[in-house]
């Protein structure tokens, strides 16, 4: 800055390290600074290169100069332009190196910082307690943000299984059947098949009886063992006529009837003596 501003600052009460707010009337951008030295032309003033393109301006410009009074900050959130910061073996070390040529940092602005022949650019996200803040002799929390150009990694597709590839399901297993072996007997024989017997039912016969109630005859009261006879009209149907039952019963007597009866002591006579 000139020498005309010192001795104009000497007279204000100003605060103290001198902060300044700079204003690019034509194009509304606002930014903070410090000063050098006051040894410019008079009518002029330099500042950085890196200032003029976040203000765009260009050599020639008019440039509202304001003194300003800044809180010490708090914390400030920056955002590296490229990965390549990443990659830097120790970023705190190197911004507290370059931060300690800047005295105020202002939220929209670009700063360079300079490492190992390469120009590091990094954008001002976020400032507390306000959106300028003074940096000199302040602990400061620093936060970063991902890099403009940082891409999240891919997530890795699941890999499709072909059909013909699929697992095939489990084989069933068969259930438990008890006593399904074949026999075998204890002298070695070779063992056979007895089929089970199969029962059949009984068919229940009936007697026929008069129709005045009197006692049945004698060859229908023979009956086969095991039947019974259920109701004196079992043995006919709703006209009277005897049922099919009646008459084998009565063929089965007859045959009986047929048979010679046993007769005692009925063989020839043998004796002794000659």
């Amino acid at each position: 800055m000139p020498p005309s501003a010192l001795d104009r600052l000497a007279h204000l009460q100003i605060d103290y390290p001198m902060l300044f707010k700079l204003t690019n009337p034509l194009a509304g951008k606002v930014s903070h600074c410090g000063v050098l030295e006051f040894v410019a032309d008079e009518g002029l003033i330099y500042i950085p290169y890196w200032m003029m393109e976040n203000m765009l301006l260009q050599e020639g410009d008019i440039v509202n100069v304001k003194n300003a009074s800044l809180s010490k900050g708090t914390y400030v959130k920056l955002q590296p332009h490229t990965t390549d910061f990443l990659d830097v073996s120790n970023p705190k070390a190197i911004l507290e190196t370059s931060l300690r040529s800047y005295s105020c940092l202002t939220t929209g602005d670009t700063i360079m910082v300079p490492y190992n022949n390469k120009k590091f650019y990094i954008d001002i996200v976020e400032a507390k307690p306000s959106a300028a803040i003074s940096i000199i002799e302040t602990d400061c929390e620093v936060d970063f943000a991902p890099p403009l150009d940082y891409k999240e990694p891919e997530k890795p597709l699941k890999s499709k299984v072909s059909p013909e590839v699929e697992e095939e399901p489990p084989n069933k297993i068969p259930k438990f059947n008890p006593f399904s072996g074949s026999a075998r007997r204890l002298d070695g024989k070779p063992a056979e098949a007895v089929a089970a017997p199969v029962l059949q039912p009984h068919k229940a016969e009936a007697t026929t009886s008069d129709a005045n109630g009197s006692t049945p005859s004698t060859s229908g009261s023979r009956k086969r063992s095991g039947k019974l006879v259920f109701g004196s009209n079992a043995d006919q149907n709703s006209n009277g006529v005897p049922k099919p039952a009646v008459k084998e019963a009565k063929q089965e007597s007859s045959k009986k009837e047929e048979e010679p009866k046993f007769q005692a002591f009925t063989g020839k006579k043998y004796s002794l003596k000659n």
